[in-house]
């Protein structure tokens, strides 16, 4: 009777590596291996890589909105004054503000006057969402601080007014050039409303890395927004700003605690939730298709084991003669597999950290080769395509690979070791 050996001795690995070695004189099936290694490695490869890409798309998405936009709102629904005037603006916006800057979690919080209205520089023209804000509001926001596309000077804001780098590239104006906003329900007069002309000069042209920001955003001094858009003693909207926004759910009931009756609290995933959720089905669904491209891939070794275990017969009868078990020929030949899935998914994991870390570069000579239509930052909201390498991602891919990789050489490996010695020698 056949003595044990312990499980994946040296030996085991030395017949399994020497067959993989083979040449096809010697039976090895050495172009079946190189075609499933590179399959695994290309796979692997698209897999790192492509999750780098949508989980970089998602944290740059995510970071531009925050940075762009408060991390939640607080706001007047529509009520009627003591005047009979049906209005949403808060009165009471100071004492609420510094209500909302004691809740725990809230790293700043102020007040903003928010409205429409079109902006001309000459013969061209275009509509703005004016923000009415403090300098030191403006200053803090993460996206506009030392942004290298900024022209002018922030710390002239309380002089005239700041726009986005697209709208003034579109308009062309430059920090010093005087603009003209006009606001259609201006001026009350006893011959009715006419619209409001004020003359400002640009004095910060900013980028807040997202394309529709920077194409329709203008700032403005809190004081001056209050009476440009009739807001005299009055905000529209509270900016709360929080320690963690992917937690800013969390916060909501306190938020809207101190908000009080008749007011809401509208957040930065209500603004972007269903396009976030929309990303996150389609990060699932790029992983099964790029899984089933891995499993073909490791279907590969499959065949060329079998043409292995068909090939090595003589010396499968042989070994088994000479007292190795069933068990050991399994191990020799799962083994034979089980190189092929490693060497390919480490290959696999090296290119694809490769091509994530260079994916910029790559987009950039793409969309240069293509005269700058590869990436329409108007329509994808940023102005670059990034790639953000997460250990968990990584370890998904490498698991996935060597799991497939290991799955599929059980069938042949089973198939050697029950091979009978003597039918495998009989013709020999």
């Amino acid at each position: 009777m056949a003595s044990r050996t312990a499980p994946f001795s040296p030996f085991e690995f030395m017949i399994a590596w020497r067959y993989l070695r083979a040449r096809r004189a010697e039976g090895g099936v050495s172009v079946m291996t190189w075609i499933s290694l590179i399959g695994i490695a290309l796979g692997v490869m698209a897999l790192v890589a492509t999750m780098a890409v949508r989980s970089g798309f998602r944290s740059e998405f995510v970071g531009t909105i925050v940075g762009a936009y408060a991390h939640a709102e607080i706001g007047n629904y529509s009520y009627v004054s003591d005047t009979g005037v049906t209005t949403n603006a808060l009165v009471d916006y100071e004492a609420l503000t510094e209500t909302v800057k004691a809740v725990p979690g809230v790293t700043g919080a102020n007040a903003r006057v928010e409205g429409y209205a079109m902006i001309s520089f000459g013969s061209r023209s275009s509509v703005g969402e004016v923000y009415g804000v403090t300098a030191e509001v403006l200053a803090a926001l993460p996206t506009f601080r030392g942004a290298p596309e900024a022209l002018g000077d922030i710390g002239r804001f309380g002089e005239g007014i700041a726009i986005g780098s697209e709208m003034a590239r579109f308009l062309g104006v430059g920090p010093g050039d005087t603009v003209k906003l006009i606001q259609p329900s201006g001026s009350k007069t006893a011959f009715g409303t006419s619209p409001r002309v004020n003359a400002y000069e640009v004095v910060y042209v900013f980028s807040a890395g997202r394309a529709d920001v920077d194409k329709a955003r203008i700032y403005m001094p809190f004081a001056e927004a209050q009476s440009f858009f009739n807001r005299e003693g009055a905000a529209d909207k509270i900016e709360v700003y929080v320690a963690d926004p992917e937690e800013i759910d969390r916060m909501i009931p306190a938020l809207q605690g101190v908000a009080g009756e008749g007011r809401y609290v509208f957040t930065w995933k209500d603004r972007t939730g269903a396009f976030l959720d929309a990303l996150s089905i389609e990060d699932d669904v790029m992983f099964v298709l790029l899984s089933i491209l891995v499993l073909i891939a490791a279907m590969n070794i499959t065949s060329g084991l079998v043409m292995l275990v068909k090939n090595k017969g003589r010396d499968i009868g042989i070994l088994r003669t000479m007292g190795l078990t069933e068990g050991s020929i399994l191990r020799v030949f799962f083994l034979c597999g089980a190189f092929t899935g490693v060497i390919g998914t480490v290959a696999g994991v090296i290119l694809g950290c490769l091509l994530a870390w260079n994916i910029d570069s790559i987009m950039s000579a793409v969309n240069w080769l293509s005269g700058g239509g590869a990436w329409d930052a108007s329509v994808r909201g940023i102005y670059r395509l990034p790639a953000e390498l997460r250990a968990a991602d990584v370890g998904k891919a490498v698991g996935l690979s060597l799991a497939l990789s290991f799955l599929v050489t059980i069938f042949p490996a089973r198939r050697a070791a029950r091979m009978n010695p003597v039918e495998a020698l009989r013709y020999e």
